[in-house]
Parts: structure tokens; sequence; C-alpha cells
């Protein structure tokens, strides 16, 4: 079972980015569950979604405290939680930022990647509050190769109710523009 934690904030997209990757792996016949976690729901709290992927079914229904991969959707959240809790020691953490100098770099696989210029390039939302779930997704998958390219597309245009052609564009240029260490 491969696990991914997402960390953001009330209004980036983090529940809807564990859908649509949940989505993604379902569309390549995997099992799938994804849900999230809230404290204060409200624009710009910190926010946690979970996603499991398997080729069985799916029976745990707990939290994600050992993932996989970690998916920091902003990354000022590093400095009030832990995003490194519990992954696993050959984890994959892809971060919306091109700050290349994270500690742990050397124990696990990172992604760097701009999320926030590509969807406001984008017109994903807007200065104050981008919406960056899209273009991380792209990140990850680059990185991970847990589900492909094409299949998050395509569940981006199923689940996302406007600006489908924005939101594929900014997946793209994610993908294109990840820088790995």
């Amino acid at each position: 079972m491969y696990e991914i934690r997402f960390h953001g904030r009330g209004g980036q997209g983090a529940v809807t980015a564990s859908k649509i990757l949940a989505t993604a792996a379902f569309m390549e016949s995997k099992w799938v569950t994804s849900f999230p976690f809230f404290g204060s729901e409200r624009r710009g709290a910190p926010v946690t979604a979970f996603t499991r992927v398997d080729d069985r079914r799916i029976e745990l229904r707990s939290q994600i405290y050992e993932p996989d991969a970690v998916i920091v959707l902003d990354k000022s959240l590093m400095s009030i939680v832990n995003v490194t809790d519990g992954l696993k020691n050959d984890g994959v953490i892809v971060v919306n930022g091109i700050d290349g100098n994270m500690k742990e770099a050397g124990r696990y696989k990172v992604g760097y990647v701009d999320a926030t210029s590509i969807a406001l390039r984008n017109g994903l939302g807007d200065p104050s509050h981008p919406v960056v779930n899209t273009a991380i997704l792209g990140a990850f998958a680059k990185i991970s190769n847990l589900v492909s390219l094409q299949s998050i597309k395509n569940a981006t245009t199923e689940l996302v109710p406007s600006r489908k052609k924005e939101n594929v564009n900014a997946i793209q240029e994610a993908y294109e523009e990840t820088e790995m260490n």
C-alpha cells in the first residue's frame, strides 16, 4: 500500500488534490481511499488530507502516520508542522517552493516546484489566495511515478468544476519545471 499525506492551508485545494490523486489511481484500476482532516475549517488554517493507493482492497480507515510520500502545498507550514513526521526513510516529499535546501533532503527524494507562480500564471486563484493543488500534482507525478501524468490530467478534468484547461496546463507546467535532489 502506498500512502500520501497532504499538508496545506484552507483554500489551497489540499482536499481536492487528495481526491484528484485518488481518482487518477482509480482510473488506473487501483484501489483507493481519500479523506481530509480538519482542525478549524477556515481559509488559511492548516489542513491535512490523506490518500491511500493499493492493488488490493483497502480496509484501513485511520489517518496516515507513516506515509510513503508527503505533499506540501504551503512551504510556510514547514516551520509550524513537522511535515516529515513518520515519513519512511526512502520517502518522497514534494514542496511548493524553489528553495532546495531542505535539511532532510539526504534522507528523502525531494521535488521542488514553484506551484504558486504556475497557478497564478494560469489564473488559478489570485495573488493573495493562489490555488496550487493541480500544479503540485504535476510535480508529484514526476517525482513519484505512482500514477501517470495523463491520469492526473484526466481526473482533474473530471473533478474540477471550472478552468479545466488552465488546471491541465498547470499540471503540465509543474511536471516540466519540477526540480529534484
